[in-house]
């Protein structure tokens, strides 16, 4: 059996929306320093939809297409619904991840929403506090020994 679905090695291999945008609307930054894995987020807002979305990665291959897929997903949605995003759906439209790489995911997630957090934060919109944890304490996405 293989340890990654074909569409997580896809989005490893040919990663979507990688690069940076000079002009972001929002930018957000998560990781875990223990791990390695560090995502960064750039969103193009206009209109209340984003409108165009890169990523830079540096981890491993699972987060690489978590943030690749996720990419995808909030691309042209509205920040609504890209706010609904969850690191489960990101590995389910990945076909999974090995339990141990599920807290990939989670950064995607925390990327995303850290974006539309700080996209906020520069145009003065309100929003409720609740929608935005801080993902810089310790959480589920902290790793034990065993990598």
């Amino acid at each position: 059996m293989a340890l990654y679905s074909e569409k997580v090695m896809d989005h490893f291999k040919n990663p979507r929306n990688v690069g940076k945008l000079d002009d972001a609307d929002g930018i957000g930054e998560v990781g875990n320093a223990r791990c390695g894995d560090i995502m960064k987020i750039y969103i193009k807002v206009e209109n209340d939809v984003i409108t165009d979305v890169k990523f830079n990665t540096f981890g491993c291959g699972s987060a690489i297409a978590s943030s690749s897929m996720a990419t995808e997903m909030i691309k042209g949605k509205p920040i609504s619904q890209a706010l609904e995003l969850t690191n489960k759906a990101v590995a389910e439209a990945l076909d999974g991840l090995p339990a141990h790489k599920l807290h990939c995911s989670v950064l995607a997630e925390e990327a995303i929403r850290s974006a539309i957090k700080d996209y906020y934060d520069k145009n003065g919109i309100e929003y409720d506090k609740a929608m935005f944890p801080d993902p810089t304490g310790e959480d589920e996405h902290a790793h034990g020994d065993d990598e």
